[in-house]
Order: structure tokens, then sequence, then C-alpha cells
């Protein structure tokens, strides 16, 4: 059976990449000033990052419908495909998934969902190999057991420039916990199975990124790699330039999603990467 799949612009996945496997991506939604705006339609990351420091009131993410995923689905069905594997950021930190849980009841079971656990890259190179295994016409169930083996294979690390948008988003607790101790520190995150974990925190950016060199060394031999920042493309360039990558697989460099960076504000830096 032919199947085809869907995911949320949270993935990151660099448009040629999506193209080439037939990817469908419904857009993340932020909400700026009581406006909609869907991300990288409506507003492009560049200009997002540049104004978000000037917002007088912090924006806010929302969920694409459960209306919008059923058009959507209704809509690669008709292409003739008889399957769907929608893949999306963790439920933990977005409604996204449970929109398209939602919007896949009313197809039955030609509509399968799967929470990845995370977000950016994470999530992506999970809809990347997700892909290659369905034009590989692997059957549905072989690339769901394919995702939940690849997942305990993915690390996501970040360094944040600033505490206060993490703290103002009210989504980590201990962000606020932590608030007298984080002030004018960068704190290393981690994301795993939808939680994000502080790792560390140091007192300079230079110190910050020195661990991020670190955490991806100790992680050894890698089948994928990409470099994540929030409109900081120079040192994201730098950072990937410093890593010696022996994959097949080309490292990417990839400005995050606008629906992730409200929450980790600009300037930040990071990694998504699937070891060996």
């Amino acid at each position: 059976m032919s199947l085809a799949i869907v995911t949320d612009s949270t993935s990151d996945l660099p448009r040629d990449m999506r193209e080439k496997y037939n990817i469908y991506q419904i857009p993340a939604v932020i909400i700026i000033n009581g406006q909609m705006a869907h991300d990288g339609v409506d507003i492009s990351r560049e200009e997002y990052y540049q104004k978000l420091p000037n917002f007088n009131q912090l924006p806010t993410t929302s969920s694409p419908s459960s209306g919008e995923f059923q058009a959507l689905y209704k809509k690669v069905l008709s292409e003739g495909y008889e399957e769907i594997l929608s893949i999306h950021v963790a439920s933990e930190l977005s409604g996204i998934y449970n929109a398209a849980r939602l919007a896949a009841e009313e197809f039955g079971p030609q509509i399968k969902t799967i929470d990845s656990g995370q977000v950016s890259l994470g999530l992506g190179f999970q809809v990347l190999e997700a892909a290659k295994a369905a034009r590989n016409k692997i059957p549905i169930k072989e690339v769901i057991d394919l995702l939940e083996s690849l997942r305990e294979k993915i690390y996501v690390y970040a360094m944040l420039d600033t505490v206060n948008y993490i703290l103002r988003s009210g989504r980590i607790p201990w962000a606020k916990a932590k608030l007298g101790a984080l002030l004018n520190l960068r704190p290393l995150i981690q994301l795993e199975n939808g939680q994000v974990f502080n790792t560390g925190i140091s007192r300079t950016r230079k110190r910050a990124i020195s661990r991020l060199h670190q955490k991806i060394q100790e992680l050894g031999a890698l089948e994928y790699l990409a470099v994540l920042h929030t409109n900081a493309e120079k040192e994201g360039k730098e950072f990937l330039a410093c890593y010696d990558h022996t994959s097949q697989h080309p490292p990417l460099l990839v400005h995050v999603t606008t629906s992730i960076g409200t929450h980790v504000g600009p300037k930040g830096i990071g990694f998504a990467a699937v070891v060996k």
C-alpha cells in the first residue's frame, strides 16, 4: 500500500529535503499582538527573530486546527495514497499532535499519528527516515517500529543566550524555580521524551558553546547532525566548521522554527544528532 508522510513545520526539515521525499507539512501557528501568523508563511524566521526582542508582549504559540489537518489529509488521500503516517512535535510541548490525532480519528485505520517526543530535527530526522522507508514500500507497522528504535538514538541539546523567554513562556517549571541562579547565565538544556532538562549553566557564551561541542564528542560516531540556531547563523556556521562529520549524510545548519524559538529566544545555539 502507498504510504504518505505528514509532519508540521517544527520538524525544521529544509524545503528541498521535503520536496525530494514528498513530505507533506502543515505550518505551526504563532500569535503576534493578537494576530495569527503561520510559521514560514506569513512571517519569515529571520524577520521574526529580529523583531522578537522588541515585542511589548511575548508572542504565544498555537496549533493548526483539526479542520486544517483534516483538509490536508483529504488532499493527500485524493492524490492516490492509501495510508498516512502523521509525525509531530512532542505532545508535552505543543498541542499540534493532539490536533492531528483528533483529525485522524475521522479517517479510521488509514491514518496513524506519532508523538515524536522531540522538536526541530529531533523530530525531523524521524520524519526523514519514515519518508525513506515509505519510498522503499516498507509497511506502515514496520515504519512505526523503526521510529521507536530511532528515538533511542536521538540527542537534542541547546544553549540559551538568556533564560528570559523560557521563563516567560511558563512551560518549564525548573526555569522559575532556579531563576535566581540562572539570571545572566547561559543554561544548557536537553530535550528527551518531551521533557526539557537543565543539564548545566555557564557564565559565558563561549563556555556554553564549548560545552555543546563536548556533548557532541561524547556521543561518538553520528549518522545525522544538524546545528540549530535562532538568528545566530554566523556562530552556527562556526560551530559546524569545528566538527569533523564523517557520515554519508551532510550536516545541516538550521534556523529553528518560530514556535520553538518563541520559548528559546534569539541567539540560541544547539544541535540535533542521531548516533550510529
